[in-house]
């Protein structure tokens, strides 16, 4: 599962069985930027659902790499969510992915006012994407089974 965080809403993507394709299956929404409870719990909902393993986490670097406040936060809930499903939560680098998806979304003619809705699911199915490129399953798969190996 991918998560794109931002201040009042939370892009959600996911991918195929054979964790070659992301796409985007939500956005989720919140009145308040500082309340998460009901947040978590639909995350905690669709990673039941889709059989989740993993949580990819879109983490907004600066573009000279440094760590801003939106970082931090996006680190903190990163806690929240590990605590909360118990899932492994990866940071992952998601500079210039909402510029993106905005170039992908009006390529593909979508019109600006449902561009907005659609955005950050678009984003979290490129921080997914870009995981997933960069570990492809069957180099997950040998690392479970070398780590299977240890444990006997």
């Amino acid at each position: 599962m991918g998560l794109d965080y931002g201040t009042k809403t939370v892009g959600v993507a996911v991918s195929d069985r054979l964790g070659i394709t992301a796409q985007g299956v939500e956005t989720i929404f919140r009145k308040s930027g500082k309340k998460l409870r009901q947040t978590l719990a639909r995350i905690e909902a669709l990673a039941e659902e889709y059989r989740i393993e993993k949580i990819i986490l879109g983490l907004p670097k600066n573009m000279n790499n440094s760590l801003g406040d939106r970082a931090l936060e996006t680190m903190e809930f990163r806690d929240m969510l590990e605590r909360r499903t118990g899932l492994e939560v990866v940071l992952w680098d998601e500079r210039l992915t909402t510029i993106e998806s905005e170039r992908i979304l009006m390529e593909g003619g979508v019109r600006r006012e449902h561009r907005k809705e659609k955005i950050d699911r678009m984003a979290a199915a490129l921080i997914l994407q870009s995981y997933m490129d960069a570990h492809p399953m069957t180099e997950q798969k040998e690392e479970k089974t070398e780590e299977d190996q240890e444990e006997i």
